[in-house]
């Protein structure tokens, strides 16, 4: 006889009817928040993340306390979302498995899947009984689990949305492999006037104690491209190079931006004035093509601009025609980096100096090449020379070079290698992990390396590598530090939330002693890895995803506005004007003025998360992303 005849559907889970509404109306708002608000308000995607979290918990304490289901089932489904999560993770794409620091699956798959399944299941499997309840529940949080092994992420943006696709769909890397783009001939440099007539045959390769195997110019296609799947974050340094070079060897010219940020590492761009009404002389897009991933930005000498890119298994130092975009020389190290948060490919810019190009991979790898045809002269494994372990998210160093040294930041180490021989000058004080690279900077009247890591910040005695002075902050900071008018000095720090803001610092010299005061600690502008400027006694950057301008006397705030996401800027102070690519790589111009924000321009520039720091060199501007790179023909203004 059918006991439950005649009684109400949502009794036969129990004597008492489910108390649904709690459990509906926690979903509602977790899609509200989660998916709703962001889309108009972008920077509340991170808030959404969390609160899709609290919510989850939530529903969790609805289903345990106040549900109402049988105690069977309130305390069988934590064990079956348990056991699904098991079972489902390692099947997961790498991706999902590593991202957050190995907590994206809990972060999105709980919150944004299994909470919502569990009470669409409660709400309609409450017409069943029995083993159909239990069925249909194992069913449902497999399903809400393993629909994750459909996706992957190419990623996060700088506000921790995960950038999700099909796990089938080729990568842009994968997809720019496929294409077979041929490298350029090789050919032998060609040797400078006045030089011996063996001048232009390839470098011999000094190979110090402790640095890769290195190779001369090899033919083009001389390996296949490897797959582009992503591998361990533990890549070997590379064990073998090879170079390959452009039909005709550019002359040497003159260096018109030598490496990161500018030659002072400051983001700024002196003698050049642009026209500002785009709408009437918009930048004109001279040419565009797709790249390797990476976050390098750019160098720039005559009419070659370097660069570094990831292309499978091999990490590349490029050389590309300003004016056409065409490759010139590539150099290859058997060598790759990748982390789910930014993907795979170097993080450091090439540095100019004496026809040369120093660059340091992700993986330690610290090469430098012959500028002309990118042919390896010597090549330095920093991080076993330095003892230091490759970081989350990898080496991210721009060689700095100071007079007869080059000088990397290895994960919070600095190491300083003989400029002509790549033999080890010094390895300074461990400072723990970081990704600034090293700033030269004068204060006291003394010349030193000011470098920011784990520990703060520090002044590095250039003859030997010995701390000078020191100012405690821990953190992970990621930015340059900035010197002010006054000579005080500017430093910034990060943690897992995003930037810490700023501090001035009064670092002074009397005697054999050094002293550090602080002047002030501002949170008017908290840079996360989007590097700020000095201009006219304030400070020009982007708080979170927001432009914010500074007083440097005191660190109040002047203003904040326009949504530019997680980009980056230069300074082009005979304007007054910052030139500014937006996360999303539209292109824009803010005036550089304290007393209110306004955009004066903004139009499309290239597609897809844009983090690498923009170029201007004259009126071509360069930018890039982790996918294709572009230059543009600015305006200038004759006023």
């Amino acid at each position: 006889m059918d006991t439950t005849a005649g009684q109400d559907p949502q009794q036969i889970v129990g004597e008492k009817r489910l108390r649904m509404w709690p459990g509906v109306v926690i979903v509602a708002l977790i899609v509200l928040v989660r998916y709703v608000i962001p889309f108009f308000i972008p920077e509340a995607d991170f808030s959404g993340v969390l609160v899709g979290v609290a919510g989850a918990a939530l529903i969790l304490v609805w289903w345990l306390f106040f549900s109402r289901a049988p105690w069977s089932e309130r305390i069988g489904v934590l064990f079956v979302i348990a056991a699904a999560v098991i079972v489902i993770k390692p099947l997961v794409h790498a991706s999902i498995s590593n991202g957050f620091m190995g907590m994206m699956f809990y972060v999105y798959a709980v919150p944004a899947t299994v909470a919502p399944a569990l009470v669409a299941w409660a709400l309609f499997s409450r017409r069943l009984s029995g083993p159909a309840r239990w069925a249909t529940m194992i069913a449902t949080m497999l399903l809400a689990c393993g629909a994750w092994m459909l996706l992957r992420t190419d990623g996060i943006t700088g506000d921790a949305w995960a950038q999700l696709a099909w796990r089938w769909t080729r990568t842009a890397e994968e997809r720019l492999l496929a294409q077979g783009e041929s490298d350029p001939v090789p050919v032998a440099p060609a040797a400078p006037p006045g030089a011996p007539a063996d001048a232009g045959k390839a470098p011999a390769v000094a190979q110090p104690s402790g640095a890769p195997v290195t190779a001369a110019a090899e033919p083009a296609g001389a390996s296949a491209a490897k797959s582009a799947a992503p591998a361990a974050n533990t890549a070997a340094a590379a064990t073998a190079t090879r170079a390959t070079a452009a039909v005709e060897a550019p002359a040497i010219a003159r260096i018109e931006w030598p490496g990161f940020r500018g030659s002072s590492r400051d983001g700024t761009v002196h003698g050049v004035k642009l026209e500002t009404d785009w709408s009437t002389t918009p930048p004109v897009k001279i040419w565009h093509r797709q790249i390797g991933p990476g976050w390098s930005s750019f160098a720039v000498q005559g009419d070659l601009l370097f660069t570094q890119e990831q292309r499978g298994e091999e990490e590349m130092v490029v050389a590309y025609r300003v004016s056409t975009g065409e490759p010139v020389w590539r150099h290859r190290d058997a060598a790759r980096f990748w982390e789910s948060n930014g993907g795979a490919g170097p993080r450091g810019t090439p540095t100019l100096h004496d026809g040369r190009v120093y660059a340091l991979g992700a993986t330690g790898v610290l090469n430098v090449l012959d500028a002309r045809n990118g042919a390896a002269i010597w090549s330095r494994n920093a991080a076993s020379d330095s003892g230091k372990q490759i970081p989350m998210w990898g080496f991210s160093s721009s060689p700095l070079i100071v007079h007869d040294m080059v000088v990397v930041a290895a994960a919070g180490k600095l190491a300083a290698y003989e400029i002509a021989t790549g033999k080890p000058r010094w390895f300074g004080p461990n400072g723990g992990g970081g990704y600034s690279s090293p700033h030269l900077a004068t204060i006291g009247g003394i010349e030193q390396i000011v470098f920011l890591s784990a520990a703060g910040a520090a002044g590095i005695n250039l003859a030997d590598g010995k701390q000078l002075w020191q100012y405690a902050w821990p953190g992970t900071p990621i930015l340059q530090p900035a010197l002010t008018a006054e000579g005080d000095l500017l430093v910034s720090s990060g943690d897992a939330m995003g930037g810490m803001g700023i501090r001035r610092l009064a670092v002074t010299h009397a005697a054999d002693s050094w002293s550090v005061a602080e002047r002030w600690v501002s949170s008017g502008l908290k840079p996360y890895f989007s590097d700020f400027v000095v201009h006219n006694g304030h400070a020009f950057g982007f708080d979170g995803r927001i432009l914010s301008c500074i007083d440097l006397k005191d660190g109040t705030r002047k203003w904040k506005g326009g949504r530019f996401g997680q980009g980056q800027l230069v300074l082009l102070p005979d304007q007054n004007l910052l030139l500014v690519l937006s996360e999303e790589g539209e292109l824009g111009l803010v005036s550089a003025t304290p007393d209110k924000f306004t955009e004066v321009a903004r139009l499309p520039g290239i597609e897809g998360k844009t983090w690498n720091h923009p170029v201007l060199v004259r009126d071509t501007l360069l930018v890039r992303n982790d996918q294709e790179m572009a230059a543009f023909r600015l305006p200038l203004s004759s006023r």
